[in-house]
């Protein structure tokens, strides 16, 4: 199932749109180590379609159906060395999710920058079986759109410093604070 991405409209696609190619021009863009050869190579291009035209949901079963995932992986032991583990059969959501979720807030962030809207408020846009306490606190506070930005763009595929979104498969993403205040304000 999609992601709810309630500002997820045409002015924040073409937004996301930019910033994946500012990514994918320097090199920077997100990569999973679980992708095969063939998944390395298209993935990017899929990235960029799922932007425009569709969603997490149609991203994953991009992945899934076209065989672009590995199906093993080496694993560090705890008492060291290796083995070879299977690849979560959930691995092409998590990607997708995660991705165009990073991309749905980079978006968004830059609007929000763009008509001097201060904050964005943090909501859950998934709902998860087990949610994890870090990101139920999360829920409903404000964060600056321009520190967002910076710190989501500065950690591509990983962790961010103001820990959102707060790892994977936590559900949780930003929208414009109009639905949560109940103001009238119109965000074109």
């Amino acid at each position: 199932m999609a992601l709810n991405l309630v500002n997820l409209d045409d002015r924040t696609r073409k937004l996301m749109l930019e910033e994946v190619g500012l990514d994918d021009s320097s090199g920077k863009l997100y990569i999973s180590p679980r992708l095969n050869s063939r998944g390395e190579h298209e993935f990017p291009r899929l990235l960029r379609e799922a932007v425009e035209k569709h969603d997490d949901a149609w991203l994953a079963e991009q992945l899934r159906s076209g065989g672009l995932m590995k199906t093993e992986e080496e694993r560090r032991k705890p008492k060291g060395g290796y083995t070879t583990a299977q690849v979560p059969v959930t691995a092409p959501d998590t990607l997708a999710e995660g991705e165009f979720n990073r991309f749905y807030i980079r978006g968004l962030c830059r609007r929000a920058v763009e008509d001097n809207v201060p904050k964005l408020v943090i909501y859950r846009a998934k709902q998860v079986s087990s949610p994890r306490r870090e990101s139920e606190k999360m829920i409903g506070e404000s964060v600056d759109p321009t520190k967002l930005l910076q710190d989501v763009r500065d950690s591509p595929g990983v962790d961010t410093a103001l820990g959102l979104p707060p790892g994977p498969n936590s559900g949780l993403s930003v929208e414009l604070p109009e639905r949560q205040s109940g103001l009238s304000i119109r965000f074109a």
